[in-house]
């Protein structure tokens, strides 16, 4: 699981990777331009798509999804254990990845926060 937060003043999307899941996923923090975050939603169904191929990371399926994937020439980063948390972020002029698919402890909470931000900013 993650805990997203946004860092205004330097203008950053931050996903701090908790507990067993920064071994897992071998991240323990992601820092996003608010620039490059198109905007999130709250997807369930997004554990059952197709991961694409491994890079780094853990896979088991129906139990853990975590780390970075690449899908069709997209590069996407995982962490994931209980789909019904899973947000998906969209990016744009990443230099790392396209899409994040995180697990968080309220969804809606934080796409509320990520869309706030996206069109404050």
């Amino acid at each position: 699981m993650a805990l997203i937060s946004i860092d205004r003043e330097r203008g950053l999307l931050i996903a701090e990777i908790e507990g067993l899941d920064k071994l897992w996923s071998l991240k323990s923090r992601l820092e996003i331009p608010l620039a490059h975050v198109r905007g999130a939603t709250h997807d369930p169904g997004a554990a059952r798509e197709p991961k694409g191929i491994r890079v780094a990371g853990t896979y088991l399926p129906g139990v853990i999804t975590a780390g970075r994937f690449r899908r069709h020439g997209e590069r996407l980063f995982w962490d994931v254990k209980n789909p019904d948390r899973a947000v998906v972020i969209e990016l744009a002029d990443a230099e790392t990845y396209d899409r994040l698919v995180i697990e968080v402890a309220d969804p809606r909470a934080t796409v509320a926060l990520i869309e706030q931000s996206v069109t404050r900013d």
